[in-house]
């Protein structure tokens, strides 16, 4: 009996995440289907915008198919919380029969996924296309929206989307809001227009900003215009600044030379005159010139002998 013990227990605990997620299943909020005929290639561009039920644990494992033909997603990722989209590279193509099972985790509950299908078919002028969600998930609120390619004219789409409007991207585009729909519940739509040549859409697109360009007003500083203007004034400022750097700096008095302090002797023996050098006086004693009046020798004291 003991033997079987740790087999069950394998078992159970193999089978427990599967009974878990049949009572708690992956639903989406919100599915927002996109399909652009002949956009950037001669196929249809299909694009899925996903948002995750708020009950949904992340990380979430997603498996989402898409027909067999159009190989691999050309884009998975996930939006991160500042918007932009992180993408998703660990992912698992299986396939079964007409459809490829896209598997992948993601660990936000917004994430998108792209690829390119090419069922569409060309006769002539007339294109024909066949749309099919195979209903993977239960969805809250789907909604569905076909992008019209440049110079398509006799547009049918069927079931209708209503009628068409034109984007920023000056396209028209046809949105019908399905609302909610079960797992079970697969989705068709055909699309049937005539187009006379192979142009894509991407290439009548005009470029936008990334964000919108104020208009110019009366106040504002026309840069090109003023240039000339701020130019002249700074170099008028730089020579007149030198001008009177110039003249400061002349108007300055050379500091003073410091006074060599004179000696004692220096400052009794007065100057003698060289042109007097003929009459000059010198004591016999030292030899020391007197000047003229001494009696006495300045340096011994001897007396001086007149000459």
């Amino acid at each position: 009996m003991r033997k079987w013990v740790i087999p069950l227990l394998l078992l159970s605990t193999l089978l427990f995440p599967l009974r878990a997620r049949a009572q708690n299943p992956i639903t989406f909020s919100s599915m927002f289907i996109e399909i652009w005929p002949e956009y950037d290639q001669p196929s249809v561009l299909v694009i899925y915008q996903i948002t995750l039920d708020t009950a949904t644990p992340l990380p979430a494992n997603i498996a989402i198919r898409i027909p067999a033909a159009a190989g691999d997603p050309n884009a998975i990722a996930e939006q991160q919380a500042n918007g932009s989209l992180f993408n998703i590279t660990n992912t698992n193509r299986q396939v079964n029969g007409d459809w490829a099972t896209i598997n992948f985790t993601t660990t936000s509950s917004t994430f998108r996924l792209e690829y390119y299908d090419p069922g569409l078919t060309k006769d002539g002028n007339a294109r024909h296309f066949e749309y099919t969600w195979p209903g993977d998930y239960a969805i809250s609120q789907l909604t569905l929206q076909v992008q019209q390619p440049v110079g398509a004219t006799d547009v049918v789409i069927s079931p209708s989307l209503g009628a068409g409007a034109a984007g920023n991207d000056n396209l028209i585009y046809y949105t019908q809001d399905v609302g909610a729909v079960n797992a079970t519940q697969s989705i068709q739509l055909t699309i049937d227009y005539q187009k006379t040549s192979n142009a894509l859409s991407v290439e009548n697109v005009p470029l936008a900003p990334s964000s919108p360009v104020p208009q110019s007003s009366t106040s504002d500083l026309n840069i090109s215009a003023w240039l000339p203007w701020i130019l002249g004034i700074l170099g008028a400022s730089l020579i007149i600044g030198g001008i009177v750097w110039f003249w400061r700096t002349g108007r300055q008095r050379p500091a003073r030379q410091p006074r060599r302090r004179r000696s004692k002797v220096d400052s009794i023996e007065p100057e003698t005159d060289p042109s007097s050098e003929e009459d000059a006086i010198y004591c016999s004693q030292c030899g020391k010139r007197a000047s003229p009046g001494d009696q006495f020798c300045r340096s011994c004291g001897t007396a001086i002998r007149p000459r």
